[in-house]
């Protein structure tokens, strides 16, 4: 009894939230969702960037730096404020679902790892229930409670997918 209850104090230390069984669970349904799955701290953001319009909407973007706990990178996550929860068109800032980030917070995120300009995961947002591929997974992104338990996906907002239909 002893050794289990310690080899299961050492998954949560590895995993840094007790958790060794939400994080294959979240990594099994990111995989299932065509993405690749990160976990880990923030260490910076959240922060505001512009973006382009389409058809009248901004398509802006919040970022925040993660260092993921599968290899100690720090990755930059974009993320489209147009499936945040309670985007509004008008706000010129980080959406307030976004906002509640900070730092040494943990989050979960599913989405397409890039490497241009730099090592990063994007597309964590849902794909407006398309099939999901390597290069448009259904993505999320959810913080992690310190019970070690990932909440809502915050990016799941559908409200605007009709602006990605031609």
């Amino acid at each position: 009894m002893k050794r289990i209850l310690l080899s299961l104090a050492l998954l949560g230390a590895v995993y840094g939230y007790g958790g060794a069984a939400l994080a294959a669970d979240d990594a099994a349904q990111c995989a299932a969702s065509a993405g690749t799955y990160r976990s880990g701290v923030i260490v910076k953001g959240p922060k505001f960037a512009h973006g382009q319009f389409r058809k009248g909407v901004e398509l802006s973007h919040t970022h925040l730096k993660m260092k993921a706990d599968q290899d100690g990178q720090v990755y930059d996550v974009a993320i489209d404020n147009v499936f945040a929860q309670g985007f509004d068109p008008e706000q010129r800032s980080v959406p307030a679902s976004l906002e509640r980030i900070r730092v040494n917070d943990r989050i979960a995120v599913c989405g397409q790892l890039y490497t241009r300009g730099g090592v990063g995961i994007h597309w964590v947002h849902t794909n407006c229930g398309k099939r999901p591929t390597p290069d448009k997974p259904d993505g999320w992104i959810k913080l992690v409670g310190t019970d070690g338990k990932a909440g809502v996906n915050l990016e799941d907002n559908g409200a605007y997918c009709g602006l990605f239909k031609h």
